[in-house]
């Protein structure tokens, strides 16, 4: 059976990891915007159907690769480390679907990069998230998924700031975010190698889902699904809600009011993270932080659905920024902890991961359902709401982490 690596310099691999996932995840957050002003520009009548139908087909690609990925990353000997090829490969080939991407001429084409985009950044992903569960001890999962945490709304930011830079010039904007998840690649890869990088435990056939038949997996796997689902309905079409449903201030782009969005959620996420992660380490609880997050970040709908306005807006970012930061930092820790084989690490986040993608397969067609059969985005918050307010819950029957 797998053991964490010893000794962890987390002084330098959280650093390292944190870069790293937020490359990432600045990659997803921007070009989400990009595929957003994109379509448009190809369908500007059916923009919400069409983003909605892209975004769905490539979150199946992001599905299937997640724990395919990881089986193949811990089954991997490499005198690198048995991470790294899958890092370095899944980069250099999501670099390769952007270049797709940005020659796309046609909504087609732009789905087929978008997909494969999405394959190679989860085989990319999937070999990144193990290294938590691999090299760092359990009594510094809820510091290590706080740094993280941070890292990752951190990339949000980046993402679309980005991206509003680049709204001219997305084709660039695309090669952009790919070349810097290469880069990220290279970094994990140089300074953050493992300490014994052939010394795991290979399982002989790679069983997926028999981690489901964990109680406490399984609910978080719920819990995460529900969430996440919530979650994109929203963000999917956040462009769209700013632009067509709670009106901008004269003057302001868009794409400049989303990452002026992004940035208050971001700036609130972080305050919340760095006192939630340490403190659930301190406190030995994952359970309480994760539902008191969860719930405070459903209520936060409520501000949207029954006042929408810019202003009120910007309330509705701080807040449910600030929830869902704590709630990602801390589930983080809380999947680590429900593993079931350290040996299939890889596998079984992969695994967890799909409760991640999944949704955002699903999040685009029921968006897209309920605006269009509730004549407009005021539903889409109310189911929004009921949604994460179930997966808030779906953590209370686990039993093995407080």
């Amino acid at each position: 059976m797998t053991e964490v690596a010893a000794p962890v310099r987390l002084g330098r691999l959280l650093p390292v990891l944190g870069v790293a996932n937020a490359v990432m995840f600045a990659l997803y957050a921007g070009v989400g915007v990009l595929l957003g002003l994109n379509v448009e520009q190809l369908d500007p009548a059916g923009k919400v159907s069409s983003l909605g139908l892209i975004s769905g087909i490539g979150a199946v690609f992001a599905t299937v690769f997640n724990p395919v990925g990881g089986a193949l990353s811990d089954r991997t000997r490499s005198r690198f480390g048995r991470r790294v090829p899958w890092m370095i490969g899944g980069s250099v080939a999501a670099l390769g679907a952007m270049a797709l991407m940005a020659g796309a001429r046609s909504l087609f084409a732009l789905a087929v990069g978008w997909c494969l985009a999405q394959a190679m950044m989860n085989l990319f992903q999937s070999a990144l998230t193990a290294i938590v569960p691999d090299r760092v001890p359990e009594d510094n999962r809820g510091t290590a998924s706080a740094v993280l945490g941070i890292m990752l709304s951190l990339g949000g930011v980046i993402g679309t700031l980005i991206a509003a830079r680049f709204a001219a010039n997305i084709p660039l904007g695309y090669l952009l975010f790919g070349a810097l998840v290469v880069g990220a690649a290279v970094l994990v890869s140089v300074f953050a190698r493992d300490s014994r990088p052939v010394e795991y435990t290979v399982a002989q056939r790679p069983r997926f889902l028999s981690a489901m038949r964990h109680r406490d997996f399984m609910w978080v796997f719920i819990g995460r699904t529900l969430m996440v689902l919530g979650y994109f309905m929203v963000l999917s079409f956040l462009l769209y809600i700013l632009k067509d449903y709670v009106g901008l201030p004269p003057g302001m782009k868009p794409a400049d009011a989303v990452a002026r969005i992004t940035l208050i959620s971001t700036a609130c996420s972080i305050v919340a993270t760095l006192v939630g992660g340490p403190l659930s380490d301190k406190l030995n609880r994952r359970k309480a932080f994760v539902t008191v997050a969860g719930v405070v970040a459903s209520l936060a709908l409520l501000i949207p659905l029954l006042a929408p306005g810019w202003g009120l807006m910007m309330v509705f970012a701080m807040i449910h920024g600030s929830a869902f930061g704590l709630y990602f930092a801390v589930d983080i820790a809380l999947a680590t902890l429900v593993l079931p084989n350290p040996e299939d690490a890889a596998r079984d986040l992969g695994v967890l991961n799909v409760a991640a993608a999944g949704p955002q397969i699903a999040a685009p067609f029921v968006a897209s359902a309920v605006i269009q059969i509730g004549g407009g985005y005021a539903p889409l918050f109310g189911v929004a709401l009921v949604l994460c307010l179930a997966g808030a819950l779906a953590v209370l029957p686990i039993r093995s982490v407080r």
